[in-house]
C-alpha cells in the first residue's frame, strides 16, 4: 500500500481547519490518504508583537520541514509568507480563494457606520488599524492578538471589555462561525490584506510527482488574482505586518470579435499611514496572464505618489496603540 502523504500544518484550530480541508480535497481528488503533521512555529511559541519576530514566523519551521523531508507538504495561509522565492520549494497550487473581506462582530449588533465615537474596536493587524483610523470616525482602537476564539472572546465573552473586533472573514468560515459576524465590511471602506483568504499548498521543487499530483486543487483565477496583489506587495518592499492592503478580482471582460469572452483582472491596491491622515488608493486593470506586471505597476503608482513615505512610519500606529501582526 502506498504510504499517506504527511501534510505539515500548524496547531491551531484555523490552520488545521484549513489543512484538513486540503487533506479532504486531495483525497477526494486523488484517492491519496493525508496524513496531518503539527509543526510547532515560532509565531506560536511567543506572544510578541509579529513585527518584531520578522517576517515569516509562522512559516519558516514547515518549511525547515519540508527541506528536511519530514513532511511532503505545507499549507499555510498564504498571506503569511513572505514575497521572496524558497530556495527549492514550490507554490504548486492555491485553492479556490474563500470570501478576502474582512468582517466586523460587535456586542450589540451595530454595524460599523452605528459605531459610536469612543466605541472600542479590537484588531490585530496594522492594515486595519490604518484604515479604521482613516475612516475619521474617532474610534478607540485596540490592538488584540490571539486566536480566533480569544479574539471573539473580547467581544462576546462573559468578560468582553471591546465593542467591536475586525476579523478576516474566511477565518471564520473555514471554522464554521460566520453566525457570530455582524457585518462583511465593504473593501471600500476596508480593503483587504494581500492573500488574504487563500491557502498555499508548497511542495519541494524536485517532488516532480507530488509537485503534478497537488496541482489538481490549483484554481488559475485565485493563483492570478494573488499574483498581482503579492507583486504589489513585493514592489513595495513591504512586509505582511505592513499598512498595505490589495485585492485583486477576477472578472469577464468585453466580448471579442470571434465571440470569445477575455477574463480581465481588476486590481485595487492602497498604503495607509498608521494613524489614517494619510491614504493612498489607486486601481489597475489588465488580463490575468499579465498579473504580476498589472502588480508591480500599480506599486509603482503608489510609490511615486509618495507610498515609500509613509511605509517609513509604520512602527508607529498612532495615538493609543501599537502594531501587531495577524494570521487569522
Amino acid at each position: 500500500m502506498t504510504a499517506p502523504l504527511r501534510l505539515g500544518t500548524r496547531g491551531s484550530a484555523l490552520a488545521m481547519a484549513q489543512s484538513g480541508h486540503v487533506a479532504a480535497a486531495l483525497t477526494a481528488a486523488t484517492g491519496r490518504e493525508v496524513e496531518l503533521v503539527e509543526v510547532l512555529t515560532a509565531g506560536d511559541r511567543s506572544a510578541a508583537p509579529v513585527h518584531r519576530l520578522g517576517v515569516g514566523v509562522f512559516v519558516s519551521a514547515l518549511r525547515d520541514e519540508l527541506t528536511a523531508g519530514t513532511i511532503d507538504f505545507a499549507v499555510h495561509s498564504y498571506k503569511d509568507l513572505p514575497t521572496g522565492d524558497a530556495h527549492g520549494l514550490h507554490v504548486a497550487a492555491v485553492p479556490t480563494r474563500q470570501d478576502p473581506r474582512d468582517a466586523l462582530v460587535t456586542r450589540d449588533g451595530r454595524t460599523l457606520a452605528e459605531l459610536p465615537p469612543g466605541a472600542r474596536v479590537g484588531t490585530g493587524a496594522l492594515r486595519r488599524i490604518a484604515q479604521l483610523h482613516a475612516l475619521g470616525m474617532q474610534l478607540e482602537v485596540t490592538p488584540i492578538r490571539g486566536n480566533v476564539d480569544t479574539r471573539l472572546g473580547r467581544v462576546l465573552g462573559p468578560d468582553a471589555d471591546l465593542d467591536a473586533v475586525v476579523l478576516a472573514r474566511a477565518g471564520l468560515a473555514r471554522l464554521d462561525r460566520t453566525e457570530v459576524i455582524t457585518e462583511t465590511l465593504d473593501p471600500m471602506l476596508m480593503l483587504p490584506a494581500p492573500a488574504q483568504g487563500a491557502l498555499a499548498v508548497e511542495c519541494r521543487i524536485d517532488d516532480q510527482d507530488l509537485v503534478e499530483l497537488l496541482a489538481v486543487l490549483d484554481h488559475a483565477p485565485s493563483r492570478a488574482a494573488i499574483t498581482a496583489e503579492r507583486a504589489l506587495l513585493a514592489t513595495l518592499e513591504a512586509g505582511c505586518s505592513a499598512p498595505v492592503a490589495a485585492y485583486g478580482v477576477i472578472a469577464e471582460g468585453e466580448p471579442t470579435g470571434e465571440g470569445d469572452v477575455v477574463q480581465e483582472i481588476y486590481l485595487r491596491g492602497a498604503v495607509i499611514s498608521p494613524d489614517g491622515t494619510r491614504d493612498l488608493r489607486l486601481s489597475r486593470t489588465g488580463t490575468p496572464a499579465d498579473a504580476a506586471e498589472i502588480g508591480k505597476a500599480l506599486a509603482a503608482e503608489l510609490l511615486e505618489l509618495g507610498a515609500d513615505s509613509i511605509l517609513g512610519q509604520e512602527g508607529h500606529a498612532g495615538p493609543g496603540t501599537q502594531q501587531f501582526g495577524s494570521t487569522e
